[in-house]
């Protein structure tokens, strides 16, 4: 068990490290990411020493069931990708410029507009391409109206990791948590609307008081308008994507898995582009726009998870995750505060995405002791959110968001996250807790 837990303290130790002083390296014109580094390292580890068996890896790797993580990737990259599509067409550049034209020089009504606009796109898309979406926008038009953009940027990145628990697909947390329980998406939703509900209003209300006197200073109405490239693939990319949300919410009663929906919408998505092309002859972009769309999709992600998901599965080998269970025992309303506390610190320490791959394995302990609550499953997916607004080790979002504020020259250090995730995050988490406490 010792070797077992210091490898997994390294890689972890690892991935802070990287997180916090270089998360990615440019190689000429390319920047790719390194923070997953550590955690791979520490899976080839845990094999090259005989501590977890190739086999055992593998077959926990390619196990039947909704927990596999390669079907749980699928499911991610593929709505990323029906997202990007769409971003790629300027329909969130295009709905951004509508919202501000409505503001009409008013900073307050823009600051409640964005917030109400990302939290909308998050719900149906996922945090990650919101916060890759709107985060250089937000730059760039606050540089232009000489204003501060801290405002904006947190309201976007708290909105992004608030509103991203309402749909199972938010989140690819939210999906290795569901996915690792059997839980539906129907099922989810119906028990995570009111916290985030809660949650949301709470994380807006302290934004407000925190910025109400930066957003007092009036602004220039745009005059700018944004063009869709090609509104017939916009029409298609809509649809693949709306239609595919359907199908979600659907799919535990046709019995079909998330996953291949997904993959499947994202395959017809490629397939109606072309023909759609190849009819107004235009092959040549709409080779570029999916090419594009596949270029931005978080690939680093697939080394990453599975890493993790192997040194979960040594500590599960070796008794860890059954220690973690036993400490967590109680009965429903003590684990929704035991759980969503510890998955939000814990976020914090190794990243949401490994947090949420160990506590699946706690899961499947304390389920084996008897000892675990549903609410216990529905707390870890809200710390699993709000832990990103603690620290940028917080999540995925986090590590992205402030790697985008280095590269547009926004000053906003260490410290200054912690300081604004901490004034929202604790009656966020808070509330959230509650509302889950209240529908169970």
């Amino acid at each position: 068990m010792i070797p077992c837990i210091i490898i997994c303290l390294i890689s972890c130790t690892g991935l802070i490290g990287l997180v916090l002083m270089k998360p990615s390296v440019k190689i000429k014109q390319f920047t790719v990411s390194i923070y997953w580094l550590p955690a791979f390292l520490g899976a080839v580890a845990l094999l090259a020493s005989g501590l977890l068996p190739v086999g055992e890896a593998w077959s926990g790797l390619t196990a039947s069931g909704d927990m596999n993580p390669i079907k749980i990737l699928s499911l991610f990259l593929a709505l990323t990708f029906l997202s990007v599509y769409l971003d790629e067409l300027g329909f969130f550049r295009k709905l951004a410029f509508a919202m501000l034209k409505k503001a009409q020089g008013s900073q307050k009504k823009l600051f409640f507009f964005l917030y109400a606009l990302v939290s909308i796109l998050t719900v149906f898309t996922s945090n990650d391409v919101v916060v890759l979406t709107f985060t250089p926008f937000i730059c760039c038009f606050c540089k232009e109206e000489d204003i501060s953009p801290i405002p904006y940027l947190v309201a976007e990145f708290v909105a992004a990791n608030t509103w991203s628990m309402a749909l199972v697909i938010g989140n690819p947390t939210n999906i290795y948590l569901a996915s690792t329980m059997g839980i539906s998406f129907g099922e989810y939703l119906s028990n995570m609307w009111l916290p985030t509900l809660f949650a949301g209003l709470t994380a807006l209300g302290v934004l407000y008081l925190l910025f109400r006197k930066q957003l007092s200073k009036e602004i220039q109405p745009l005059s700018k308008r944004a063009e869709i490239e090609d509104k017939g693939l916009l029409y298609i990319g809509i649809g693949h994507l709306g239609i595919c949300v359907i199908f979600l919410a659907v799919s535990s009663y046709a019995q079909i898995p998330m996953w291949l929906i997904a993959v499947a919408f994202a395959f017809s998505l490629c397939v109606w582009t072309m023909v759609y092309s190849f009819v107004k002859q235009k092959i040549r972009s709409s080779e570029k726009l999916l090419g594009r769309s596949f270029k931005r999709a978080p690939w680093e992600l697939i080394p990453f998870v599975l890493s993790m998901f192997i040194i979960v599965l040594s500590l599960q080998k070796y008794g860890v995750t059954d220690e973690i269970a036993k400490l967590f025992s109680g009965d429903c309303g003590s684990q929704i505060f035991t759980y969503g506390m510890a998955s939000f610190l814990s976020a914090n320490v190794v990243n949401n995405i490994p947090m949420s791959v160990l506590f699946g394995g706690v899961f499947h302990a304390a389920s084996a002791m008897g000892a675990l609550s549903e609410g216990a499953v529905y707390a870890t997916v809200i710390g699993s959110n709000l832990g990103a607004y603690l620290t940028p080790v917080g999540a995925l979002a986090g590590i992205m968001w402030t790697g985008l504020l280095k590269n547009h020259r926004v000053e906003f250090s260490f410290l200054s996250f912690v300081k604004y995730g901490a004034i929202l995050a604790i009656p966020s988490l808070a509330a959230a807790l509650l509302g889950l406490l209240i529908i169970l």
